[in-house]
């Protein structure tokens, strides 16, 4: 789901955005998207030689990239050569997203109205934002916040403290008190003076039957979105990055942090502690035992543990 509803987009000619670069035609941006989601008058990026299968197929009509990569794009593709493809990207998606750098305070948050939600039941002190869907039989536990335009699934269970911002629920979802939910990510560029933040766009999609414990942060998507698959249980504490995708049926102990757009596959089980780097990719069916530090990619049905991880089998004989 690519849905940018939870940010104002300011319509901008690709002329405005890129004055120094000659096009075949003019048009308004679409989006900002990644490789695989990108389409017609939509604007993507290509970083890493570890995503030229994506460059390769690419449907985005303009792509910022550098002049080692550009040649893997296709000829249809208007190449915008840099630098520093990041820098770029985050100076792009603020000309359109003019206010997603920061998350500024939902100032339409007021006391829900019981004839809108009448299936809903909501504890004491809780405050909703403008245009949030809430589904039947829903508990909204005390002192908690969900900002504008929120979607909440059926039979959910939120409990109390909780904030959700920028997020798309689904059905039977459990949150347990004080989970952060779409938040902007950690994200900058380095720069010699000043930082630049990194404009987070993206949503957090939850879907049905997920449960996840006490003290949770889940961050919303940069450019891509955050997702959580259905029937996945995440224990206490547990930190989730920007662009993260968890796949189903997945088992995640307490403590453990996903960097961003780490990908992982389906009925995998991390132990306590473990740590996931980031843009890696997590296959099907693996075990990841506690305090494991995970660098690199990991094949389908694998066991391992240990820092760096590596198979069950190694780590044992060299204790």
């Amino acid at each position: 789901m690519k849905s940018r509803f939870f940010f104002d987009k300011k319509k901008v000619k690709i002329t405005k955005i890129f004055p120094n670069n000659k096009f075949k035609k003019e048009f308004i941006v679409n989006d900002v998207l990644p490789l695989e989601s990108a389409n017609t008058n939509d604007i993507t990026f290509f970083d890493s030689i570890k995503y030229k299968y994506l460059a390769e197929k690419t449907k985005g009509s303009v792509c910022i990239t550098s002049s080692k990569l550009e040649k893997f794009l296709p000829i249809k593709t208007h190449r915008i050569i840099v630098e520093n493809v990041l820098l770029e990207l985050a100076k792009t998606i603020k000309k359109i997203y003019l206010k997603a750098d920061i998350d500024y305070p939902d100032f339409s948050l007021k006391k829900p109205n019981k004839n809108k939600y009448k299936n809903v039941k909501f504890c004491n002190n809780v405050l909703i934002g403008n245009k949030v869907k809430i589904g039947k039989n829903t508990v909204i536990g005390s002192n908690t916040i969900i900002e504008k335009n929120v979607i909440i699934g059926k039979d959910c269970v939120i409990g109390s403290n909780i904030i959700i911002k920028n997020s798309i629920i689904g059905d039977r979802v459990v949150l347990q008190d004080n989970c952060k939910i779409g938040q902007k990510g950690f994200g900058f560029i380095p720069q010699k003076e000043k930082n630049l933040k990194f404009p987070h766009i993206g949503n957090v999609i939850i879907e049905n039957d997920v449960e996840i414990a006490s003290g949770c942060t889940i961050d919303r998507g940069s450019v891509d979105d955050t997702f959580i698959g259905k029937n996945t249980y995440i224990d206490n504490q547990v930190h989730i990055a920007h662009n993260v995708k968890i796949g189903s049926n997945c088992m995640i102990a307490g403590q453990v942090g996903f960097a961003g757009s780490a990908k992982i596959g389906n009925h995998v089980s991390i132990g306590g502690q473990a740590g996931i780097s980031g843009h890696l990719k997590i296959g099907n069916n693996v075990r990841i035992g506690g305090g494991s530090g995970v660098i690199k990619d990991i094949e389908d049905n694998q066991i391992v543990m240990g820092y760096p991880a590596i198979p069950l089998r190694d780590f044992l004989k060299k204790r």
